[in-house]
Parts: C-alpha cells; sequence; structure tokens
C-alpha cells in the first residue's frame, strides 16, 4: 500500500469514527456490564457528538456547530418531534381516562391468552402493510402492547418487541411506504415486481416469527392480574378505533393523532374529566417525551457530522471497492444499505444513499432491478429495527416506559429475515450458475 492510499484511509475512519465512540460507549460498555439500562443513550450520543464536532471537523468552532444544528433542526426531525409531543399527549390522556384498559380488557375477552403475543404481532404486519409506515404502527399499538404484557405477566419488551417487527414487515411490503417509493424509483422498477421479489424474502420470515412467537407467548398465560372484561367500558375503546382506521385509511399520522387527542378529550369530558384535568394528562404525556425528544436532536446532529465529514463516502467507497461475482455484489448492495442505514438511522435516507451505486453495480452483474429494489428496503429494514436509536424503537420504548435496548433480546423477526436475505442471495446465485 502507498503512502497516498493511507491518507483518504486514515481521513474515512476519522470521519466515522463519532459512530465508532457512540457504539463503543453505549453498545460495548452496556454489553461488558451486561445492563443496557446502566449507560443512557443520550450520554453516549453527546460524547460522540462532541468528539465530532472538536476532533473530527474543520474550521471555526461556530461553522462546525452549524453544521450539527443544521442536520438536527432539519424539517424531517422536527416533523419527527411533533409526532413525538402528539403521541405522548394521546398516549398519556388515554391511559388516564381508561382507554387502554378497557381496550386490552376487550381483546382479553376475544383472544386466547397464549395467541396475545402473536396477535400482537399481526396485528402490527397487517396495519403496517395498509399504513405503509412503521411510525403510525408504533403509534397505535406500542401502549397497548405494554399494557398487554402486563396482563399476561410477560416482559413489556417482548411485546413492544414484536410490535416493532410487525410494524417493519409492512414498511417493507407496503405499496404506499416510502422505503418503497424510494427503492422501486432509484432502481427503475415497478412496484408490483419488487413486492414480488420481497414477498418470497419476507413470508418465510413472518412465518417463522409467528410460530416462534406462539410457542414464547404461551409461556407467560397464567397470570391475567388486573384486568376484568365483564368491568370494561366498551366505548372507550374508541379512540384506538379511530386511530387505526384513520390509520389503514392512509391519513397523515400527525392528523391521526390529532383526531385520536380530540377524541379521546371529547370521552375524557363524558366521563366525567374537568378540561384543566385532561390538559394535565397532555402536559405530563408530552414532557415524558423529553429524553426521547433529546436523543432524536442529538443522534440527528451526530450523523449530519458524520456525513459533513465525509464518512458516508468513504463507507461507499471502501465497500464497493472489491466485489466478486453475481453473489458479491448482492451482498455487497444490502452491506451497502444496512451499514448506511447504521450511521443515518433512517432507512429511507439510506436507500436514497446508496440507490445510484446500487444500480450501477447489479447492470454490472446482471442482478433484475426488482432484486435490488427488494435487497435495498429489507436489508435497510433489518438494520433499522435493530439499532435501539432508531425512530421507531425510540418512540416504542418511550411509550412503553422501557430502555431503547430492551426489545432487543426479543427481535424475532428482524433476525428471520437476516437469516432469509442471506439465503436468497445463496440460493439465486447457484440458480444462476445452473
Amino acid at each position: 500500500m502507498t503512502h497516498t492510499d493511507l491518507i483518504p484511509s486514515r481521513r474515512g475512519w476519522l470521519a466515522l469514527s463519532p459512530m465508532i465512540v457512540f457504539l463503543t460507549l453505549y453498545v460495548a460498555v452496556s454489553a461488558m456490564i451486561g445492563d443496557f439500562y446502566k449507560m443512557p443513550i443520550a450520554v453516549a450520543l453527546t460524547a460522540a457528538s462532541a468528539w465530532g464536532i472538536g476532533v473530527v471537523m474543520r474550521g471555526g468552532l461556530s461553522d462546525r456547530i452549524g453544521v450539527f444544528s443544521r442536520a438536527a433542526g432539519h424539517s424531517d426531525i422536527l416533523y419527527m418531534i411533533w409526532i413525538f409531543v402528539l403521541a405522548g399527549a394521546f398516549a398519556s390522556m388515554a391511559k388516564e381516562i381508561g382507554a387502554v384498559d378497557a381496550t386490552v380488557a376487550l381483546t382479553l375477552r376475544v383472544f386466547p391468552p397464549q395467541l396475545l403475543l402473536p396477535g400482537m404481532f399481526l396485528a402490527a404486519c397487517f396495519i403496517s402493510l395498509s399504513v405503509g409506515t412503521s411510525v403510525g404502527t408504533v403509534v397505535a399499538l406500542a401502549p397497548l402492547a405494554a399494557e398487554m404484557a402486563g396482563a399476561a405477566g410477560a416482559p413489556t419488551a417482548m411485546y413492544v418487541a414484536a410490535v416493532i417487527g410487525g410494524a417493519f414487515f409492512g414498511d417493507n411490503l407496503s405499496f404506499i411506504s416510502d422505503t418503497t417509493i424510494a427503492a422501486t424509483r432509484t432502481q427503475g422498477c415497478r412496484m408490483d415486481e419488487k413486492f414480488r421479489a420481497n414477498i418470497r424474502i419476507v413470508a418465510p420470515a413472518a412465518l417463522v416469527s409467528f410460530i416462534a412467537y406462539v410457542f414464547i407467548g404461551s409461556d407467560f398465560t397464567t397470570a391475567m392480574p388486573g384486568l376484568s372484561p365483564a368491568a370494561a367500558t366498551p366505548w372507550l375503546i374508541a379512540p384506538y378505533l379511530l386511530i387505526i382506521a384513520l390509520a389503514v385509511a392512509g391519513i397523515n399520522v400527525a392528523i391521526v393523532l390529532s383526531a385520536g387527542i380530540a377524541a379521546t378529550f371529547a370521552l375524557g369530558l363524558a366521563g366525567g374529566h374537568d378540561a384543566l384535568t385532561l390538559c394535565g394528562y397532555m402536559g405530563a404525556g408530552i414532557d415524558s417525551m423529553g429524553n426521547l425528544i433529546i436523543i432524536t436532536l442529538m443522534a440527528a446532529g451526530l450523523l449530519g457530522v458524520i456525513k459533513s465529514a465525509g464518512g458516508i463516502d468513504y463507507l461507499l467507497q471502501r465497500l464497493t471497492a472489491r466485489i466478486s461475482g453475481a453473489r458479491g455484489a448482492q451482498a455487497c448492495v444490502a452491506a451497502l444499505v444496512g451499514i448506511v442505514n447504521l450511521c443515518t438511522a433512517n432507512n429511507t435516507v439510506a436507500i436514497i444513499t446508496t440507490g445510484a451505486i446500487s444500480r450501477d453495480i447489479a447492470r454490472t452483474y446482471g442482478i433484475t432491478p426488482r432484486k435490488t429494489a427488494s435487497l435495498l428496503d429489507t436489508a435497510s429494514c433489518i438494520v433499522q429495527a435493530l439499532i435501539p436509536y432508531g425512530a421507531q424503537t425510540l418512540l416504542a420504548t418511550a411509550l412503553a416506559g422501557i430502555s431503547p435496548a430492551a426489545p432487543w433480546s426479543y427481535m424475532v423477526y428482524p433476525w428471520a429475515l437476516a437469516v432469509s436475505v442471506g439465503i436468497s442471495v445463496a440460493w439465486v446465485r447457484k440458480k444462476r450458475e445452473k
């Protein structure tokens, strides 16, 4: 290796070092001490951001802070924060007036206990496929998942993991999902072509996950404390029915949540709560989103620093340097979008970032556009579901009141999907050789 080869390599790794600092502080340290609750994710992000601004970036301090601030204050990030605020207000008020308990009680009346966990997974799959967004699915089901877990005497993280996994099932497959749109447009294929290629990978993983959750959930069916189906007030489930109906109809998630808040407020007034008390419930829910909002802003700013320093471009250059054969090309496409997703914490952005170079790789090695689009969407959803600082996991765990890392050990679907992707790549290669 020559001296000129060493210089960009060092700069590239330096540009990526903020992410390495974050992963070391949060994931590595937490794994070593065996407790993901000890190291707050906000502290790890703050330290990594300080490293990026102070060491990695060049120019005046005000310019460096400006890069971080512009990334943190991007319109997409602020829109997400609005969703967090509305979700917190709705979840808190719905819980306080008894809507959550009523919905859980009705569910316990309809479904046998051993099917609660797989049923939650299937509900998330159906809603996300209809809505086309994992965030909307998490908003609708995460509070219910937490209460269901308590009713079944099961770990809350288990039910939240089932919701997150099912949410990404639809995010990956839905025709109206932003990841589907991004993947098909960057690769130049029709949505139905991508769907047919995708369903062969996704369906086995979903089936395996459902069966796994049947067996896992059967171990937590004896407790059922605290909820009496006969005592439930049926009309209190209306806010959740409204949320799900509007979401399935494809209404913007902010409008869906606003409608849910209005309906819950009206039910609260009808149930004897005064307006100031209901506002207090909403305020408490908004306050509970504070840590989540801070994490979101810090993560967005950190990722903006990495991108500005050239870290993403360096990743693309290094990962595409050595590709061997069609199977290697497909593996490279999956790795590209997965690692970029790890650095951006946004699967749509990862697909758009790697779309053009993935299309060039596919043309060079004879990979069909529908297969490349499927790999981009699926691999990005796998990583997005597994990282504890992704918007979906942060929102779900905030609504459930658990650590962002808590669902990780119960995430059956993303791992099953990863295995399915690996088999798909290997099988297509063998078929091509025949």
